[in-house]
């Protein structure tokens, strides 16, 4: 999913500052661009991480997970902006070249990394209460605890040798 996402992100985000959806506005603009750009993505991205990266760890409570989700994208989305503002802003590299290399090679890198490791251990995490992967855990152990043996595993007949009994 991730990189799917990143090419929503890339292209949205140059097709938003060469002005394709219309010029003069603040979607144009570098930090404008990257925003909407990367709420998109992060959308995209939620969903392909519940239903496919990380579904056997989703939670039931969709909202909640949402949200947690959407505060990690946007701490990732914060370091990809504060790249991208200290280029442009105060380095003075202005150049379509300039803003995606500081948003989407310096500041996806670290954001990337930023997020990966809260969406694995927070968002996603395995050890989480209300996550559908505990209810296949529960239900394993009930059918462990409260099923008869397979019928099909032949039984040892009595008096058989075994490693512990033999002479």
């Amino acid at each position: 999913m991730g990189l799917i996402g990143l090419v929503i992100d890339v292209a949205l985000f140059n097709m938003l500052r060469l002005g394709v959806f219309g010029e003069g506005h603040w979607a144009q603009s570098a930090i404008g661009a990257k925003t909407i750009s990367t709420s998109v993505a992060i959308v995209f991205n939620w969903l392909g991480n519940r239903y496919w990266t990380f579904r056997k760890h989703r939670r039931r409570n969709y909202v909640r997970e949402f949200a947690e989700y959407a505060i990690v994208s946007l701490g990732g989305m914060a370091i990809a902006l504060g790249c991208l503002w200290l280029s442009h802003h105060w380095l003075g590299y202005t150049s379509l070249l300039a803003d995606n290399v500081a948003t989407n090679v310096v500041g996806l890198g670290l954001g990337t990394a930023f997020r990966f490791v809260l969406y694995r251990y927070w968002v996603f995490g395995h050890h989480r209460a209300d996550g559908l992967s505990n209810l296949a855990r529960v239900e394993e152990a009930q059918r462990t605890l409260f099923e008869e043996p397979d019928e099909a595993a032949p039984a040892e007949p009595e008096g058989a040798s075994s490693p512990t009994n033999t002479p």
